[in-house]
């Protein structure tokens, strides 16, 4: 088992022969989750930025799975981590398998995983939550979750989860010595793309 490195990972990616827009919103989430590495790294915490990077730019590769692979059936986030280590890259199946907004439904759970998770899988869950096509903020996520999900949560459910993000946002902003209104993409993945359709 190995984690893939930058371009291994582009080429797991363009494997699935994803839509542009799947590449666009993978392609930002691993930026941000290069930034924050890279910055969590830089104060002394053990972190592994090549798995936080790849995990990050894999983690929803269930989404471009056929519609009858059997793997779309074990879930959103689930399905990924699955993918991942049936091509040997194990390591990155608990950052995967736990970035999805959904999981955090579960209080006790997500107090858990928390105290827990590696730092790595708490990079890709956060920038997940910071990253559309673009770097927004996680209110600006949440609102678009409202308008292409309407009615999927109660107002108060919708408020717990939220504020479940913010202690989320809370704990790797401090872990990477940021604000998150100074969070940043660090650019990477264009030159792994083309590096990858090179080979």
């Amino acid at each position: 088992m190995t984690v893939p490195d930058r371009i291994e990972a582009a080429r797991l990616v363009r494997s699935l022969e994803p839509p542009e827009w799947h590449l666009r919103h993978s392609r930002a989430v691993a930026e941000v989750a290069a930034f924050l590495a890279a910055r969590t790294a830089s104060r002394g915490v053990t972190v592994d930025r090549r798995l936080a990077e790849s995990a990050a730019l894999l983690h929803d590769a269930d989404k471009a799975l056929p519609k009858d692979d059997p793997l779309r059936a074990l879930g959103h986030g689930h399905g990924s981590a699955g993918w991942l280590v049936q091509r040997g890259h194990a390591e990155l199946a608990p950052a995967v398998e736990d970035h999805t907004i959904t999981r955090t439904l579960d209080g006790a759970w997500f107090e858990r995983w928390l105290r827990e998770s590696r730092p790595e899988d708490r990079i890709v869950a956060y920038s997940d939550r910071r990253a559309r096509q673009r770097l927004v903020s996680v209110d600006e996520r949440f609102a678009t979750w409202r308008r292409h999900h309407p009615g999927s949560w109660d107002a108060d459910t919708e408020r717990e989860v939220r504020r479940r993000a913010g202690r989320l946002e809370a704990v790797v902003c401090e872990s990477a010595g940021v604000r998150p209104e100074a969070v940043r993409r660090l650019r990477w993945t264009a030159a792994a793309f083309r590096a990858a359709a090179a080979r």
